[in-house]
């Protein structure tokens, strides 16, 4: 009787059919996996999400082309100004590029200007040498610590007045 259910129990697992590891890309967990101990490893786009869902989805819709008319290329048709002086030619050509770049869909990410607070002569913080004018001879009494037990014995010690005092 033994064998003949183990005789059907191993032609069952030989018919059927061994599932691949992994079924398709959107399980595929690899993709994500990127080696940190590499010299400025993680810092390039790994390509774990879409650039296209966090743009402005306005400007691309306005901005979009279509596949059967060819673009016109504007700066290469423009007529040259003879004229007008460099500086404001330069000025219009810089200005004209900002505006392509800024409608582009495939242009990389913008960077970001870092405001700090400012830490100078009249703010907040001003100066860090008020921290050296406290001396050991202040008017601030810790003798307490040393009623609190020996957890705080050191810091006692430390700032007692007494004759264990380290200053």
């Amino acid at each position: 009787l033994c064998l003949p259910v183990l005789v059907l129990l191993i032609v069952t697992m030989r018919r059927r059919k061994k599932e691949p590891l992994i079924f398709d890309e959107e399980r595929d967990i690899r993709e994500n996996i990127v080696r940190y101990d590499d010299e400025g490893g993680g810092e390039e786009d790994t390509e774990a999400f879409d650039m296209t869902a966090l743009r402005n989805l306005n400007i691309i819709r306005d901005t979009k082309t279509r596949r059967d008319v060819t673009p016109e290329i504007q700066f290469l048709s423009r007529p040259t100004f003879k004229s007008i002086p460099d500086n404001v030619i330069f000025r219009e050509f810089i200005w004209e590029r900002l505006k392509e770049a800024d409608v582009d869909p495939c242009a990389p990410p913008y960077d970001s200007l870092q405001t700090y607070a400012f830490e100078g002569n009249g703010s907040v913080a001003e100066s860090l040498s008020s921290l050296d004018s406290i001396s050991s001879n202040s008017d601030q009494n810790y003798d307490y610590l040393s009623d609190w037990g020996p957890r705080f014995k050191r810091l006692a010690d430390m700032y007692g007045t007494g004759p264990e005092c380290l200053y």
